[in-house]
């Protein structure tokens, strides 16, 4: 995930402009707010990125934590969100000390390509720590392994035909070609799980899971899953 990590952290060209990056991030808030059980709920959002619309999200519950790995990402969020009294940035070691069974939603979206096997298990075992009994974890934008990166231009392709940067989205994919992630993905490679897979991963870490009907995000293509403790 180090890897990983660093790219992040970097002036990396992920979104193919201002509007896209907005967008996705506005859709993802959009749609953990639909997980939001409560409006005193307190919320976790694993490996969160820039979540540039976590101002939205926070609106919509009683505390919101971000956690993110990169330091460079967090210190943008620590200033971005400095004034927002719902919002506390912290590292994913932070979220060791934390209290046990103080959190009623935890979304992990779009990071588990990324992690190891191993290292999404020990994700797991935090987010299990952190949840109330009947706190729920979603796991979004699961990529499979039947589906290939063709799959994401189309999704990438529609969501900007949808929002009017296509013209964007076309150039973005010609540099995101000759870029550090193509290069990145192509030597390490990102982590793909069946559905069957993923339950019974979730299940070893002691969690009840289903997979949810939509997927977080714009790609329908990817999967997220909802899990609960298991009794």
């Amino acid at each position: 995930m180090d890897d990983w990590i660093d790219y992040y952290d970097s002036t990396h060209t992920i979104y193919v402009g201002k509007l896209h990056r907005d967008l996705h991030f506005q859709v993802i808030a959009r749609d953990i707010i639909g997980y939001i059980p409560a409006p005193d709920a307190v919320v976790l959002d694993y490996a969160c990125g820039e979540a540039l619309s976590a101002a939205r999200v926070a609106e919509a519950c009683g505390k919101l934590y971000l956690a993110e790995p990169a330091p460079g990402v967090r210190g943008r969020l620590i200033a971005r969100f400095a004034p927002n009294t719902r919002i506390r940035v912290r590292s994913l070691d932070d979220l060791r000390k934390m209290a046990g069974q103080s959190i009623d939603l935890a979304v992990m979206n779009s990071a588990a390509q990324y992690m190891t096997p191993d290292e999404l298990d020990s994700a797991f075992a935090v987010i299990r720590r952190l949840l109330k009994p009947g706190g729920r974890l979603v796991l979004g934008d699961i990529m499979r392994p039947e589906v290939g990166m063709i799959r994401d231009v189309i999704a990438l392709l529609r969501f900007a035909a949808g929002h009017g940067f296509l013209r964007d989205a076309l150039i973005g994919l010609i540099s995101t070609a000759l870029s550090d992630y193509r290069q990145l993905r192509s030597r390490i490679g990102l982590q793909r799980y069946s559905e069957a897979e993923m339950l019974a991963k979730l299940a070893a870490s002691g969690f009840t899971a289903s997979r949810a009907q939509v997927n977080i995000g714009h790609n329908p293509w990817r999967m997220t899953f909802i899990a609960r403790h298991a009794l």
